[in-house]
């Protein structure tokens, strides 16, 4: 029997090149990888190539592309990456993009990996959090939050997946404990004494697998994965245990954090007021228990950072 091609957008990147590697890790499952990519000839895509994936090139901005990219296939994985331009309007155009090509090639099985849309907790008009580009609370969220509504609107066969922060954000994204003046390490975030969904990339690849092994039963479905709940103070324990050096953390207020300057500080700073300000709704959306039974194999922060910890850059003053 033909096995069932799943194309996968994002293929080279953390939540899509999860998706591949565990589909390629499962040669008896009855799924093969087509990785979607902007180029072909990348050491990531050839190297997916080599493990036995199909590589095609396509574009989130090119609807047509996408339309011969999906054809033939079983599912579709669909993410967008909103760090690569900053634009909301244009993480919405490549969801929409995605969610016609599905509905265009006739795809039996969508995933969107998507976020809340912040808008629905906190109103434009709501002072508690600066509303930023004139129609977003949280960008980054609000954007894949509302697009929700195309796959929806074409009525595509679609899985909405609420991902979770990514614990590899401190080893590439700047978000390492610094180190201080007297040596010890600082984990800064404005989470108060919230607890945060968190989860190693790999995992979210790994339970979109088994959303598409579950096949109708998905449909239309909502489901939230995160590896951990975890408070500012819990993960700065953690990181102490495993770098071996202490780690306090710092719980600084929302709008020092927007002040820090880098690109992107005003959204991520809503973001962590809006995680913190709705934690008991963000950790529901997010249950563990149901998140684990998806994908057994869900790793912890301890054990992620088991594996992880000599990777995060504590003295390179990122």
């Amino acid at each position: 029997m033909a096995k069932r091609i799943i194309a996968v957008i994002g293929a080279t990147g953390g939540q899509g090149g999860g998706l591949a590697r565990a589909i390629l890790a499962d040669p008896a499952g009855g799924y093969a990888v087509r990785a979607i990519t902007r180029n072909r000839s990348s050491d990531k895509a050839k190297a997916l190539a080599d493990a036995g994936a199909e590589v095609v090139e396509a574009d989130a901005h090119d609807e047509a592309s996408l339309v011969r990219a999906f054809s033939g296939a079983y599912g579709a994985f669909c993410v967008t990456f909103f760090w690569d331009h900053f634009s909301p309007e244009k993480e919405k155009a490549e969801a929409t993009a995605m969610a016609r090509a599905s509905k265009a090639a006739n795809v039996a099985h969508t995933i969107w990996s998507t976020l809340e849309d912040s808008r629905r907790f906190i109103p434009l008009d709501d002072n508690r959090m600066p509303t930023l580009m004139g129609q977003y609370k949280v960008p980054h969220f609000d954007a894949k939050g509302e697009s929700d509504l195309v796959f929806r609107d074409l009525g595509v066969p679609t899985t909405f997946l609420l991902t979770s922060f990514y614990w590899e954000n401190f080893i590439y994204f700047g978000m390492a404990p610094k180190p201080g003046p007297d040596g010890t390490l600082t984990l800064t975030m404005p989470m108060g004494n919230e607890k945060l969904p968190s989860i190693a990339v790999e995992d979210i690849g790994r339970s979109a697998y088994a959303i598409f092994k579950r096949g109708a039963q998905m449909f239309g479905t909502t489901i939230g994965v995160a590896g951990g709940h975890l408070s500012g103070d819990e993960m700065a324990s953690a990181l102490t245990r495993a770098l071996g050096r202490p780690v306090r953390y710092n719980a600084i207020e929302p709008e020092v954090f927007r002040s820090f300057g880098f690109p992107g500080a005003d959204d991520l700073g809503n973001m962590f007021q809006f995680n913190r300000d709705f934690s008991k709704e963000f950790c529901a959306a997010r249950d563990l228990a149901r998140a684990r039974a998806l994908h057994p194999g869900m790793q912890t922060f301890e054990g992620w950072l088991a594996e992880n910890a000599s990777r995060i850059p504590i003295d390179a003053g990122v």
